[in-house]
């Protein structure tokens, strides 16, 4: 399960270049990523997880998703279920 070729600290991008998070691991079909890019507020301290669905190439040392960063953010899961 997960990809072997996503690893700890690599850049996740979204369609639009823009930064979403920072690899901390692959769980399963997820992506965590690590908890300094954990998004601001009750969502701030927390690992997010994007599932590995939505990711569209490896580049380097770079996840690109298929998705733009903004709404690619929308689909980050905290923990099992979806964040809001």
């Amino acid at each position: 399960m997960g990809d072997p070729r996503i690893k700890e600290h690599m850049e996740v991008i979204g369609a639009d270049g823009v930064h979403v998070g920072n690899v901390d691991r692959v769980e399963g079909h997820r992506i965590k990523l690590t908890r300094e890019d954990s998004g601001l507020g009750r969502h701030k301290g927390h690992h997010h997880f994007i599932d590995l669905g939505l990711v569209a190439d490896l580049e380097g040392n770079r996840v690109r998703l298929s998705a733009n960063a903004a709404v690619a953010v929308t689909f980050e899961e905290e923990g099992g279920r979806k964040a809001v």
